[in-house]
């Protein structure tokens, strides 16, 4: 099971990254004005959702499999995960909503200042906070 809960935190590692870098590209296309600089921007960041998502789902693949293993097999029912597994499910929401705005900027439909962008980039931060405390102190 520890090559398990290591894959799974390798995973959620990486996909983290792709969401902390992910909306900070958002910010720089909302500012851009180039049309190189915009070319530039939506490729990267097509690219990145594209690295992202396998890394995401095989995160959630390892997540669920630890958790089944600890919840059937030795019958442990945590309080404080169906909080975490809401946070997941906020997390997957904002993944997709990423995809939506990937697509709004590569069709030159973006409506949103690079402000708005920067608050957006805040989420994946607070729900990596709340996730850690739930994890490692179990308040409930």
């Amino acid at each position: 099971m520890l090559w398990i809960k290591s894959l799974h935190l390798i995973f959620v590692i990486s996909w983290f990254a792709g969401l902390f870098y992910l909306p900070r590209i958002f910010v720089n296309l909302a500012m851009a004005t180039e049309p190189a600089e915009l070319a530039r921007l939506n490729l990267m960041a097509h690219k990145l959702y594209r690295f992202m998502t396998p890394i995401g789902i095989l995160a959630l693949i390892f997540g669920v499999w630890m958790w089944s293993y600890y919840a059937f097999y030795l019958g442990e029912g945590w309080r404080w995960m169906h909080v975490k597994l809401g946070l997941v499910a906020s997390l997957v929401i904002y993944h997709a909503w990423c995809r939506q705005i990937v697509r709004d900027f590569a069709a030159g439909k973006n409506t949103r200042s690079h402000v708005w962008y920067r608050f957006f980039n805040e989420f994946p931060v607070l729900v990596l906070f709340a996730t850690v405390v739930l994890v490692i102190v179990k308040p409930f």
